[in-house]
């Protein structure tokens, strides 16, 4: 025993519950961060080079830099959630991602793109994937896989509709002004919903006796542990081959479709994508809490894996909006899933300091990805090759995550 009163036991199904307030504010965040700081990526892009003439590789090197310094600073989100606080921490988080994306709008030189997106990458830690399932794995238990799955919705909103917004406010205002505005609109959303909707949770990351005859560690000692622990690796590997697979697939699938069917209808199939990793999310959050997840995420990986098989080798209209579709079933689940599998394999004061390590270690492997898959295109002269590399990483991957094993960690305080 931690010596901590004793809380009185929540009903996490009552709409009253405070949870599900934080379950919105967390979709909002999922909206915004997504929108402005991982599809936003490909706006952002166009625009130096329509501005400067700045050649793609500059850009998408900073780009990389970003990816990787988020993911150094997405390690110790469950770290500064316990030093400043939850609130404090996501209100830190929209401020630089606010200062960033209003930044990222004046830079003019190389070097002030590489400092915008610095801050863009400690905003990106504070309100992305790591802050969002810590934040409600603080609120929820029996619940946790729904509450998750529907926040991170917000993802896939913020491709589908905050994209196409930035895409039209450029046009129309300009890139300058339509960033400041950006910024402007996420500091009266966010910051309002975060004073309001997250209170005190009725758990702390360090909440949960620990397991019989092991003494509470520091989140450091948890870290050291997990990179001894096999099940820590058969989550932590086969989600990074599979996000490795869909971001670079994603980067590229408008220029591997375009040849094929046409801008428009590649368009579609982007869309289509999008819609059903919502379907796809929502509708197994719905039962993901009583199955097995890892089986469940075998069948996912290899349901894409044919999906890009049929993509490569049938260039139909019909194939690759059939393929987009399947492929997106997978694309919601792949950022969800980790920290359900983790919940259940490992000890619950971990869950916050492991589902921050998994986000860093995948974050850090799909940054590769699109350079890697366009340099094979290149090498080759079609995505056939490269993208029968994600296949193989696909097939992999389900293979990789039905290996369990034992997880015995030391529970992180």
């Amino acid at each position: 025993m931690d010596g901590s009163p004793l809380r009185p036991p929540v009903d996490e199904t009552s709409f009253r519950y405070p949870g599900w307030r934080a379950v919105v504010v967390c979709f909002l965040l999922a909206t915004f961060a997504w929108a402005y700081a991982f599809y936003g990526q490909s706006v952002y892009l166009a625009e130096f080079q329509r501005l400067y003439g700045w050649p793609a590789s500059l850009v998408a090197t900073a780009t990389s830099a970003f990816y990787l310094f988020g993911a150094l600073l997405v390690v110790f989100v469950s770290d500064a959630i316990r030093i400043v606080g939850l609130r404090a921490c996501l209100l830190i988080g929209v401020g630089f991602m606010a200062v960033a994306t209003a930044a990222i709008g004046w830079v003019t030189s190389p070097l002030q793109l590489y400092l915008a997106y610095a801050l863009l990458s400690i905003g990106w830690a504070g309100m992305s994937l790591g802050a969002i399932t810590n934040t409600l794995g603080m609120y929820f238990s029996a619940r946790r896989g729904l509450a998750i799955s529907l926040a991170l919705n917000g993802a896939s909103i913020g491709g589908v509709i905050g994209v196409p917004l930035l895409v039209f406010a450029v046009q129309a205002y300009g890139f300058s002004a339509t960033m400041l505005a950006a910024s402007v609109i996420l500091v009266l959303v966010m910051v309002p919903a975060i004073l309001f909707g997250i209170g005190e949770p009725p758990m702390r990351l360090s909440d949960t006796a620990p397991a019989a005859g092991v003494p509470a560690q520091s989140a450091t000692a948890v870290r050291a542990a997990a990179f001894r622990s096999l099940p820590f690796w058969t989550i932590s590997i086969p989600f990074a081959f599979v996000l490795f697979s869909q971001v670079s697939f994603i980067v590229h699938q408008i220029s591997f479709m375009d040849p094929l069917i046409g801008r428009e209808r590649a368009a579609i199939a982007v869309a289509l994508m999008t819609l059903m990793a919502v379907v796809g999310r929502v509708g197994l959050g719905f039962f993901i809490d009583r199955i097995d997840q890892r089986k469940a995420s075998s069948a996912l990986f290899l349901s894409q894996a044919i999906a890009l098989i049929v993509m490569i080798n049938i260039h139909s209209d019909l194939a690759l909006l059939l393929g987009s579709a399947v492929f997106g079933l997978t694309v919601g689940n792949a950022i969800t899933l980790p920290a359900l599998i983790i919940q259940r394999d490992f000890d619950a004061r971990s869950f916050g300091v492991l589902v921050s390590l998994v986000t860093a270690i995948n974050q850090v492997t799909y940054a590769f990805g699109p350079g890697l898959i366009g340099l094979l295109r290149d090498l080759t002269g079609s995505y056939g090759a490269a993208f029968y590399l994600n296949v193989v990483l696909e097939i992999a991957a389900a293979v990789i995550v039905l290996v369990k094993g034992r997880a015995v960690l030391p529970d992180a305080r």
